[in-house]
């Protein structure tokens, strides 16, 4: 029992003991409850009889031993009698003398729970009280006299039954508070709704639901609460029922576009329950599993005609290739060509049916969007046709994501592409990205060129349609596509005032934080060296530092504890970062720091041999690529 608990208990014995009247409380085993003292003092019961658990047929036994009721039946009589009225749980009054000649009247009446509240009254001077009347007051008449004792017997009876309702009101009161604590620590919405639509109950979790949304909502009709554009896609379903049908549906709503699932049950007296409950991520997780068995159905499908296919271009390639070798008119040797480049055109297309619904198990892991993003700048740059520009506006927060960064560059890349292919000779694309709450991450690809087809608007993302003729495979979006599903996400495609757009939308799931541990720091600038080193601390890490390869060589040789090396590649002396790999006496995960360019030869002999960080670099850039070296 804890201490507000006791404190409870404490101040109900207290106030019970306060009653004039004895009063006791049994449950519906028969075991005492709570008494009062005045219950042990009327009756000068034992401690152990006016103990919580005390049985009501020990206090009987106790009282028939005694002659409380009288020599006409045996104690166990009495006993087995009293027990079975008890038991029967009937409202009941009666009077009694007891053996001393004092007169007593015994209320009780049952608790909505079980058990019954028994409430004993000294009325002896009432009693006397009466008889008085009776002798001097010759002159009341019968009826005037009757209705008296009437009177006292029912202020009596009412007295007992507001004893029984104040402790059944308590109970109730106790009932409702672990009700209410149980419903605010669920994460759902509850809450009713009375006839006219208008909140007469409900936890604070609506705006944890539907952000955006008040918590304090008693009272407000159920359209000022979800507000109007929400109350029109649920207004269907709650005329259902009100109906007295029940509907369970889901929508997306539009602040962070999260799914909900929402439960209308009418309450069989005109009102309506509800529960609302986020299933984002459940809905991630279900796309995501959908799109995996749509993907293993289509490889099962395929790999038999595939491996039919590529033996029966094997043979027309063969064919032709002995073809070539004959003396065939000039016509028919260029027809000898154009069969063989069909052919290994039609090889290409099996590879890539093949890679579409093979195994691509997504491998989220830590990634800096900022850092993938600028990569894709610069991997897509040179593809580029001279009047085609290439921007990318990211405003996702400063922290890594759990995606798997390759799916999402081949993905980003391959819409890049299909931009270019648009653009033609001059135009502009644009990559952003940005966050839908802390729910998506939403990377938009644009470009300047005609847009879509009413056609292909409509025929895109199936497999095998193109509009690029000859030239395209009908596979690029479709690829894109599943990679996104493969992810939980979706993907539109749209026009614009200016061109087309495709948007992925992927869950946001931000990665967890770095495991504590000890980092070596090897940096000759002592600027950058205090820069890196908080940068290292804010991720969890403790640090040791060094200015030159051979330093940090005794100081990684010699502790067995160190779990990340950050160096930069030039170094103090003539040993460079890539020495410092070169010369460990134990694999470190390391992390190389650069502020060459690309081109640079060190810059691509480092690459070979580790991660490579650009200077300046973020936090969030230094935190993914930790992780990620921790976790291989």
């Amino acid at each position: 029992m804890d201490i507000s608990e006791q404190r409870i208990k404490e101040m109900t014995t207290a106030g019970l003991n306060l009653i004039g009247q004895a009063l006791s409380i049994y449950d519906d085993q028969l075991r005492l409850v709570v008494s009062n003292k005045r219950f042990q003092e009327m009756f000068d019961l034992p401690e152990r009889l006016v103990q919580p658990g005390a049985l009501f047929s020990d206090t009987i036994h106790f009282l028939a031993s005694r002659g409380e009721y009288g020599h006409d039946q045996s104690v166990e009589d009495l006993v087995s009698v009293r027990v079975e009225q008890a038991l029967a749980f009937e409202p009941h009054y009666m009077e009694r003398v007891r053996p001393n000649g004092q007169v007593i009247s015994i209320e009780g009446a049952p608790l909505p729970t079980g058990g019954w509240v028994a409430v004993y009254t000294d009325i002896t001077s009432t009693k006397r009280v009466e008889e008085l009347l009776r002798s001097r007051s010759e002159e009341l008449s019968d009826q005037l006299l009757s209705h008296a004792e009437e009177l006292s017997a029912t202020n009596r009876q009412l007295a007992a039954t507001i004893s029984a309702l104040e402790e059944a009101k308590r109970q109730l009161t106790e009932i409702e508070a672990r009700t209410r604590m149980t419903t605010e620590m669920m994460p759902a919405h509850i809450a009713h709704l009375d006839a006219e639509g208008r909140y007469d109950y409900s936890n604070r979790r609506l705006s944890s639901v539907l952000p955006g949304r008040p918590s304090d909502i008693l009272g407000l009709h159920i359209s000022q609460a979800l507000g109007a554009h929400a109350y029109e896609r649920v207004r269907p379903h709650l005329k259902q029922a009100y109906d007295g049908q029940a509907s369970v549906f889901e929508f997306t709503e539009d602040q962070d576009s999260r799914r909900i699932r929402v439960s209308f049950t009418p309450d069989g007296t005109g009102g309506v329950y509800i529960m609302s409950v986020d299933i984002t991520e459940e809905t991630q997780a279900r796309v995501a599993l959908q799109q995996t068995r749509r993907r293993a159905m289509a490889a099962q499908m395929t790999s038999g005609l595939a491996h039919d296919f590529s033996n029966l271009l094997t043979i027309i390639l063969g064919m032709q290739a002995k073809l070539e070798k004959m003396d065939l008119p000039e016509d028919a040797a260029e027809l000898v060509a154009a069969t063989q480049q069909t052919a290994r055109r039609g090889g290409q297309l099996l590879n890539r049916i093949a890679d579409m619904t093979g195994n691509r198990t997504p491998q989220p892991q830590a990634t800096d969007m900022r850092g993938l993003l600028e990569d894709l700048r610069v991997l897509a740059s040179p593809s580029l046709p001279r009047g085609v520009g290439l921007s990318v506006v990211n405003t996702l927060p400063d922290e890594a994501l759990m995606l798997d960064p390759g799916m999402v560059q081949d993905a980003l890349l391959n819409l890049v592409l299909n931009a270019r292919d648009a653009c033609g000779s001059s135009g502009q694309i644009t990559i952003s990205a940005h966050a839908i709450g802390r729910i998506w991450v939403e990377i938009t690809v644009s470009d300047t060129g005609p847009g879509f087809s009413p056609d292909a608007l409509d025929k895109a993302l199936n497999p095998f349609f193109t509009t690029k003729g000859s030239k395209g495979s009908g596979l690029g979006l479709p690829m894109v596509y599943d990679t996104v599903k493969l992810a939980g996400g979706d993907l539109q495609l749209r026009n614009t005032p200016s061109g087309a757009s495709v948007m992925l939308r992927l869950p946001y799931r931000p990665a967890p934080p770095v495991q504590s541990g000890l980092a070596l720091l090897v940096e000759d600038s002592d600027d950058l060296r205090h820069q890196f080193r908080d940068m290292l601390v804010d991720l969890g890490l403790s640090v040791i530092e060094a200015t030159s390869a051979d330093e940090a060589l005794v100081l990684a040789n010699s502790l067995d504890d160190i779990s990340v090396i950050l160096s930069d590649i030039r170094l103090e002396g003539a040993a460079t970062g890539i020495d410092l790999i070169e010369r460990l006496a134990l694999p470190l995960p390391v992390i190389l720091m650069t502020s060459l360019p690309y081109d640079d030869p060190l810059h691509r002999q480092a690459l070979a041999k580790a991660p490579v960080l650009r200077k300046p670099f973020t936090r969030a850039q230094l935190s993914a690529l930790i992780r990620t070296e921790a976790a291989t």
